[in-house]
């Protein structure tokens, strides 16, 4: 029963490594049209040397709208992203992203080696293999007790 807990690099073992981003410059109508034709639910935005400079979720795109109405969605991504950009590293265990997910209240991560960019999980990404991880467990319980 000695199985190897799942990490932020067994999530990115089985997904697209492409991470969509914006500059800080296009418009939020720019990123939301990204997101939508990418059926994405944040992109990383990025300063005119191409670093990383924010995260531009849906929720901060809907919550821009409901205070400004559609004029939001001519502003500059850098008017309305979220600055502190909170990140992962590739052997973070998934209670590690589930519990950093959930104190912040961020739904996006990007994870990172240094300073490079490995990829991006979702909490829809931690939860599926959360339920993986669980199921493996039960399985080897259950072999376990058989060979017994």
């Amino acid at each position: 029963m000695g199985q190897k807990a799942m990490n932020a690099n067994s999530i990115l073992h089985g997904k697209n490594p492409q991470v969509f981003d914006v500059k800080s410059t296009s418009t939020m109508i720019e990123a939301a049209q990204l997101m939508d034709d990418k059926r994405i639910g944040a992109v990383l935005v990025r300063d005119d040397k191409g670093n990383i400079c924010g995260v531009l979720s849906e929720r901060d795109v809907s919550r821009h709208v409901a205070r400004k109405g559609a004029a939001a969605l001519e502003q500059k991504v850098s008017e309305c992203m979220s600055r502190k950009v909170i990140t992962a590293k590739l052997d973070d265990t998934l209670d590690h992203l589930m519990n950093t997910m959930t104190e912040r209240r961020i739904r996006h991560l990007p994870i990172m080696d240094g300073d490079n960019l490995l990829g991006m999980v979702s909490i829809g990404d931690v939860v599926k293999h959360k339920i993986t991880e669980a199921e493996a467990q039960t399985q080897a319980m259950h072999d376990y007790i058989a060979a017994g």
